[in-house]
């Protein structure tokens, strides 16, 4: 049951009407009617007064309220490991730039007031957000209450005279929404204690479309300039920015934008940190229907290039909608115009943003300029991350122990692969003749089976290979089977190199295993 509901149910229990509680608290009738329907936000000094009138504390209301997003309860070890794992991300976003951008949709279908509460704990976190909306259904609602009829070329809306009155009123009304949503703090709530400051204004110099396809588009129009230097004020001030898709000519115009334009544009001047753009789906698939994680700048082109955008049959069958091609389009361009990291999140999942951010898998697609992860050769500023990655193992028997300064005297010798900054694993080549022993091979834990030991391993084996060693074998007490597979064959002890068999630990009784290249 929601707060409106319980608030709809306690005044039915007592016989009193509508019009009687608003008259009672002193409010308009209609505004108590969206509260009840959940289309309207209660500040705490209209609760209290409805709880007075209906002789009742502000708690019984919250009883089985479901709206209120309960935190589910965990036990103390996951939610320590949880927190212990977001902890890192939580230290790069602090003082980010994040746009945010999101189609009238997600606003109709009353999603506006769970993805509030995650805005609050980014905004809590130190994070700068700028959010920016889209209107189309809130606008074709407008249009069909005033039965006017509005043309779309290229699925883009014509904007005469009598549309621009519809979208000023439902941009209006949706500026408001967001605003009083943003400013809720109500008690046993995600948002108490938000003191979340938003601020909008006329960011946006925008200039006509012009004709297309022979249609004169009107108040239809594009980005012409952003005022970046007045937002970033505005964040450094510690204030949420929400920009509607309505921009203004230095003559005093009124434009119709599109969202997507707003976001790019908005993104590219301000050099955000991220564009976080919520979908209908969740991300972008490849043609084989697969949910693509990660996506580097070329394949997004690739794969944006292989989908023919005038031949619905072939988007069906790699699951896209225009509109999702349209914003991987956005993405490709935010990502060639220099922003790092462009994520597309399905808007319908609880959380969907937090899940994306604070954790090593993501819920959606990421595009970055570069792949996340790489493999190179380790340096000293190296030597903490990979102590802390082989430091378990060494502790529960897998490898022989070495202390900080044996790495360090031996860096050259290690090479470690990294995922999104992150160091995730390492291994070390050591030569003996014409033999290389592949060793102190590590992956973290929470990225095994994922294919990140192979990449690895083949990189270490193709540099073998380049220095013209013959063989490559390898040490190990737990994981023959692992080396058996990539085409290693186990031999006596005897049979290694000898000046490696010289400082072998028989106490450990490791298996030798070795690879003819």
């Amino acid at each position: 049951m929601s707060l409106g509901e319980a608030i709809r149910k306690r005044r039915k229990s007592l016989g009193v009407t509508l019009q009687t509680l608003a008259q009672n608290i002193m409010s308009d009738p209609g505004n108590l009617s969206r509260i009840e329907r959940g289309e309207q936000n209660v500040s705490e000094a209209q609760l209290l007064k409805i709880c007075e009138a209906l002789n009742c504390a502000p708690s019984s209301l919250f009883e089985n309220n479901l709206a209120i997003h309960p935190i589910p309860k965990l036990d103390s070890q996951t939610f320590a490991r949880w927190f212990r794992l977001a902890a890192p991300f939580i230290n790069t976003f602090s003082n980010k730039t994040f746009v945010i951008a999101f189609g009238g949709e997600l606003l109709d279908e009353n999603q506006f007031t769970a993805l509030s509460h995650d805005i609050n704990l980014l905004t809590c976190l130190n994070v700068k957000i700028v959010l920016v909306h889209g209107a189309r259904p809130q606008i074709d609602q407008k249009l069909k209450n005033k039965k006017i009829f509005t043309q779309l070329v290229r699925n883009v809306r014509v904007t005469d005279d009598f549309v621009m009155e519809g979208v000023k009123e439902a941009n209006g009304l949706i500026k408001i929404n967001i605003e009083s949503t943003l400013s809720s703090s109500l008690l046993n709530s995600p948002m108490a204690g938000s003191d979340i400051k938003v601020s909008s204004g006329n960011f946006i110099t925008a200039k006509p479309l012009g004709v297309i396809d022979g249609v004169d588009m009107q108040h239809t129009g594009e980005v012409r300039k952003i005022d970046s230097a007045a937002i970033k004020k505005k964040l450094e001030n510690k204030e949420l920015v929400v920009i509607s898709p309505i921009g203004y000519s230095p003559t005093g115009e009124v434009f119709n934008l599109t969202m997507e334009d707003v976001a790019l544009k908005t993104s590219i001047a301000l050099e955000a940190d991220k564009l976080i753009l919520l979908i209908d789906s969740d991300g972008i698939f490849n043609l084989r229907n697969e949910l693509l994680h990660e996506m580097t700048l070329e394949k997004a082109i690739n794969l944006y290039k292989s989908i023919e955008k005038n031949n619905p049959k072939k988007r069906d069958l790699i699951n896209i909608s225009t509109n999702e091609l349209d914003l991987l389009e956005i993405a490709i361009k935010a990502s060639e115009a220099g922003i790092h990291k462009i994520h597309l999140i399905n808007r319908h999942i609880d959380g969907a943003i937090l899940q994306e951010l604070f954790t090593d898998e993501g819920v959606g697609t990421v595009i970055t300029e570069k792949a996340l992860d790489s493999i190179r050769p380790a340096t000293h500023n190296d030597v903490k991350g990979i102590h802390k990655l082989i430091n378990p193992l060494e502790v529960g028997g897998y490898l022989i122990k070495r202390g900080k300064e044996r790495i360090d005297h031996e860096i050259e010798n290690f090479f470690v692969i990294e995922h999104d900054n992150k160091i995730i694993g390492c291994a070390a080549l050591y030569p003996c003749i014409d033999h290389v022993e592949f060793a102190c091979f590590a992956i973290n834990k929470n990225y095994q089976s994922k294919g990140f030991g192979s990449k690895l391993y083949n990189y270490c084996e193709s540099i073998a290979r380049d220095k013209k060693y013959k063989y490559f074998f390898a040490l190990t007490t737990r994981t023959e089977h692992w080396f058996i597979e990539k085409g290693f064959k186990e031999e006596s002890i005897e049979k290694l190199p000898k000046e490696r068999l010289e400082s072998y630990q028989p106490q450990r009784n490791s298996k030798f295993f070795i690879k003819k290249l």
